[in-house]
């Protein structure tokens, strides 16, 4: 510990994880005053580094007040059960994770540390996220899965730099954040697959034209109003389980940029001829559905595709050695059944 000090106080990093702390040593709170014989205290420096992940950890001190200088801080995989308001005094920190705790509240002063561009506190105990996250104005990815939250603060709309990844996760919410997802029109990932989301607004995809990355799975109703797929052209990644989909929406076999599309765990009985239009596609999950015949068109994707997923079918247009031969078996077995023109 010692020497993990010492070295700290020359590089301003320390990673004490996976060490069985139950408390965070009183030394990393006074880590300059700590300088010992042998150290020239003009050249040490100040802590901007300080990783706590993987220990036992039950409490932050509002001590932390005394690390100004901090820029990252992880005291992920820990039992706190709550942060220190001195959080917000932090006014250097850019990312902050907190997942896989106890914590249940997020303190308010969270929104002084105006600094803070990334913030995971996915898999606590979370019912609500603070208001005062809005005055995080440079914050672009925020973590917050795996809680009981039902809605988000209006205030997080002014996070107009938000733009890398909002994940919401196994929540309880239950609206379309569509006032919120209207500021944050550059958004590139969002996820809020199950919750207990209601129906999307036919238009709810527009405000977030920008998305590469979507996955609404594990909401059976989100998909009742038939929100139009086809205001998202950058779509890379589209991840619909588990959302009782009687039939693919067309719209989406216009997303020319789609590169994995999952729609495992449906009630699809047939796959539209139109999938050929995909060719970016290189994954493809249809396992568990009603699906008995593919067309062979979906055969013309075979130079891209790495991975066809199709257990859990009852087909029975394919031989099971050619299923158990693989993706580029079966591609080119629907390729050669191709009428010739």
């Amino acid at each position: 510990m010692d020497r993990a000090l010492k070295a700290a106080r020359t590089s301003g990093s320390l990673n004490l994880s996976n060490r069985s702390l139950r408390d965070v040593p009183d030394e990393i709170y006074r880590s300059l005053d700590a300088v010992g014989e042998g150290e020239k205290w003009w050249e040490a420096v100040e802590l901007q580094k300080l990783i706590l992940a993987h220990n036992n950890i039950e409490l932050l001190k509002e001590d932390l007040r005394n690390l100004p200088q901090l820029v990252v801080l992880n005291v992920s995989n820990n039992k706190l059960t709550a942060l220190p308001a001195a959080i917000g005094e932090l006014s250097l920190l850019k990312s902050l994770d907190v997942s896989c705790n106890m914590i249940q509240q997020i303190p308010e002063e969270i929104g002084s540390a105006a600094s803070l561009v990334k913030f995971d506190c996915s898999s606590n105990q979370i019912k609500e996220l603070p208001s005062s996250l809005g005055r995080c104005l440079d914050l672009s990815e925020l973590k917050a899965s795996n809680n009981f939250i039902t809605s988000l603060p209006e205030d997080l709309a002014r996070c107009s730099k938000l733009t890398k990844s909002l994940i919401l996760s196994r929540n309880k919410i239950q609206e379309w954040p569509g006032p919120i997802l209207k500021s944050l029109n550059n958004l590139s990932c969002l996820k809020l697959d199950n919750n207990p989301l209601r129906q999307i607004p036919s238009d709810g995809f527009q405000a977030v034209s920008m998305l590469q990355i979507l996955d609404l799975s594990g909401n059976p109703a989100s998909l009742c109003g038939h929100p139009a797929f086809s205001s998202l052209p950058h779509l890379q990644e589209l991840y619909l389980r588990r959302v009782q989909l009687h039939e693919v929406p067309s719209e989406i076999l216009s997303l020319q940029q789609l590169r994995i599309l999952d729609l495992s765990q449906n009630s699809l009985q047939s796959i539209p001829e139109g999938f050929k239009n995909l060719t970016s596609l290189t994954e493809l999950g249809l396992s568990d559905n009603n699906i008995s015949v593919l067309p062979p068109e979906l055969g013309l994707l075979e130079p891209t595709i790495q991975a066809l997923r199709l257990d859990g079918n009852p087909l029975r247009s394919i031989r099971r050695p050619i299923l158990d031969r693989g993706t580029k078996a079966v591609l080119k077995y629907l390729k050669d059944k191709i009428p010739e023109q």
